[in-house]
């Protein structure tokens, strides 16, 4: 017997009893269903936190300060770092380099005032963490080299501190007490370490009036350094340069560990990868769960219909047939349950994808072309690990005994 007259022989057993046949693929398209559906929300917050830390700039690289246990000194980086830096004879692979000093200042315009977060920075940095003006422009090196009192908001802040319809360029807003005139207000940036709450000021005017802290060599201390890499081939090369060159202006010995921590954008993106990859893992694991439960339907099932077809098996027999085709005749059937069942399965996990993605603005779920190969696959492979013992079962029946069989 061929494989496409035992797929014939088995549709028409399960077509006998089309309601049992029904009621044992629910299992599978519940479990099939709940894969698709599960594994979907986890990609699709896989990609929303990769695009949301890929939108803070490209091929970032972050310098910040990182105090030793055994340290004798406070670990800094300054802003004769980042000038450092931003020359092309020490890191040529850096674009660019914003060094930021930041903290929570009262901030007023009218009677509206809140506290917001108060940066200050230098021209590079719209260009470092990707920003957009959509009113005026940005802070120029003329501002930092006259430490002026200029602004520019993010939008949240102009948000919170404006009337739907101002316009805020040439308006004048106080920052802990002290005047500064709007000279520009950023697109929205929303998603990962947003921009949008932040007041930006030129770096040496907030050194000099909001954030006065020295070194004990006297130099001008920084939050953080942000740079640009002029390209993501270079981020490693980078690295390297930025590491030495600070090594040596901080007069660290080989046999001493770095007192400051160089990021890449790409190790962030690395570990959030792989948190969001074992949250889809488990996600699929649970849902596997209801698959393996369809799958002791399955086998149910066929155990019932190999005692039924007890008589059957032992005419076919008798006529001819092998334990080969017998057992090719019953996996089939256990296969056509549970590939019929994956089918509906992945339609009904596409559906629930769709939806969970109308309902949630934030969440863009995704139905890869992988998703879908991985719950047919699966569904199949149910069906064969589940359908093999009733199968051997009913092979291994005697013809003489099977005849008998009332």
């Amino acid at each position: 017997m061929n494989i496409l007259e035992s797929l014939r022989t088995a549709a028409g057993g399960l077509a006998t009893n089309k309601l049992r046949a029904a009621l044992t693929m629910l299992g599978i398209i519940i479990g099939v269903a709940s894969v698709v559906t599960l594994l979907s929300v986890g990609q699709g917050v896989q990609a929303s936190v990769t695009s949301q830390i890929e939108s803070i700039g490209s091929n970032l690289v972050f310098i910040t300060a990182d105090q030793q246990e055994d340290a004798t000194r406070p670990a800094y980086v300054t802003s004769d770092d980042a000038a450092a830096l931003a020359d092309p004879f020490n890191a040529p692979s850096l674009a660019a380099v914003a060094p930021v000093m930041q903290g929570s200042l009262r901030v007023a315009f009218g009677d509206n005032a809140t506290n917001l977060t108060v940066a200050g920075t230098n021209g590079q940095y719209a260009r470092v963490r990707n920003l957009e003006p959509i009113l005026g422009g940005f802070l120029t090196e003329t501002d930092l080299a006259d430490q002026s009192r200029v602004a520019v908001l993010g939008w949240g802040a102009y948000s919170d501190l404006f009337a739907d319809g101002d316009y805020p360029v040439g308006q004048t807003i106080t920052i802990d007490g002290v005047q500064f005139e709007v000279v520009g207000v950023l697109k929205e940036q929303g998603g990962f370490g947003n921009d949008d709450n932040t007041v930006y000021v030129p770096l040496t005017t907030a050194q000099s009036r909001f954030f006065t802290q020295r070194t004990l060599s006297g130099e001008q201390p920084v939050a953080a350094i942000y740079a640009s890499v002029v390209d993501e081939s270079q981020v490693d090369a980078a690295i390297e340069q930025i590491t030495s060159l600070l090594r040596e202006r901080h007069a660290i010995t080989p046999d001493h560990a770095d007192d400051f921590r160089v990021t890449s954008q790409q190790a962030i993106l690395d570990v959030a990868g792989q948190i969001t990859g074992i949250l889809t893992l488990f996600l699929g694991a649970i849902a596997g769960i209801s698959l393996l439960v369809g799958g002791i339907g399955i086998m149910n099932i066929m155990l019932v219909s190999v005692t039924e077809r007890t008589r059957e098996v032992g005419i076919r027999k008798a006529v001819g047939a092998t334990r080969r085709d017998i057992l090719i005749q019953f996996l089939l059937e256990a296969i056509v349950l549970s590939f019929a069942g994956g089918l509906v399965g992945i339609m009904l996990g596409m559906a629930g994808a769709s939806l969970i993605s109308n309902l949630s603005s934030e969440l863009a779920t995704s139905v890869t072309a992988s998703t879908v190969a991985l719950a047919a696959g699966v569904a199949s492979g149910v069906g064969l690990v589940f359908g093999t013992y009733p199968a051997m079962r009913a092979a291994k029946l005697r013809p003489i005994e099977a005849l008998r069989y009332e």
